[in-house]
């Protein structure tokens, strides 16, 4: 799928040029721009933070003048903290890139822009995007590091257009047990349970047997683990037999 662009502007420090680079091909974006790097291109602090990731440095544009980086953009996406006073819809990143998804399917081409450092994006530049993205951080310390916005940005980008499944077991090696293999295991221990007496008072043990059921197949067990709760329970009654001997 065709991906958006992420535009810095004016960023002041080559390591998080590099750190932003890094950012994005951990989530598979690899189009950067950056507008008026302050300490010039190509830049040997960024290539060094970018860990890895250099083929996004490595095709990256490199702009003069932020109209420029945005000229064949169709949607911008301007990423600010602090009020601006300015008409504008705000989004939060998950809406951001939920649009910007629907937007290239679309056939548009959407930018996400991200400001200096310092200062972040001047309204100048932010009266040019069709909406801000606004981060709900802790209202009494709102700025992110640039890397990290487009951390943020990048993932919930992956989130929108990915298919990873929200939560997903692994087996390790083995599989989930069957409900026979539960009912069995169930069995063994109200058997020795019942043995050992535990099963008292009378008029409760009904209950106990029922909450010991429910207990086993709540837990979600793997074949292995049931093997495994099989030989302890062996284990525990040799050594009970044996002191008894």
């Amino acid at each position: 799928m065709p991906e958006p662009v992420f535009v810095l502007t004016r960023p002041q420090m080559g390591e998080n040029i590099g750190a932003a680079a890094r950012a994005m091909w951990n989530f598979g974006l690899g189009r950067m721009r950056v507008v008026g790097p302050r300490d010039g291109w190509p830049n040997e602090r960024a290539v060094a933070l970018a860990s890895g990731a250099g083929r996004v440095l490595d095709g990256a544009g490199v702009f003069d003048g932020f109209d420029a980086a945005i000229a064949d953009c169709t949607h911008v996406f301007a990423t600010t903290a602090r009020p601006r006073g300015i008409t504008k819809r705000i989004v939060t990143p998950e809406e951001a890139a939920r649009e910007a998804a629907g937007i290239i399917a679309a056939g548009g081409r959407p930018a996400f822009v991200f400001g200096p450092e310092r200062a972040g994006l001047e309204n100048a530049e932010i009266v040019r995007a069709s909406a801000i993205v606004s981060v709900p951080v802790n209202p009494d310390f709102p700025s992110l590091n640039l890397a990290q916005c487009v951390l943020l940005m990048a993932y919930e980008w992956r989130r929108a257009t990915g298919t990873a499944a929200p939560s997903a077991m692994e087996w390790a090696g083995t599989e989930p047990a069957r409900a026979e293999e539960i009912a069995a295991l169930g069995d063994h221990y109200e058997a020795r349970l019942e043995e050992a007496g535990f099963f008292f008072p009378e008029d409760k043990a009904a209950g106990m047997k029922q909450n010991l059921r429910n207990l086993w197949s709540r837990l979600g067990l793997s074949r292995a683990e049931v093997q495994t709760l099989h030989g302890i329970l062996r284990q525990v009654v040799r050594w009970a037999e044996k002191r008894r001997g």
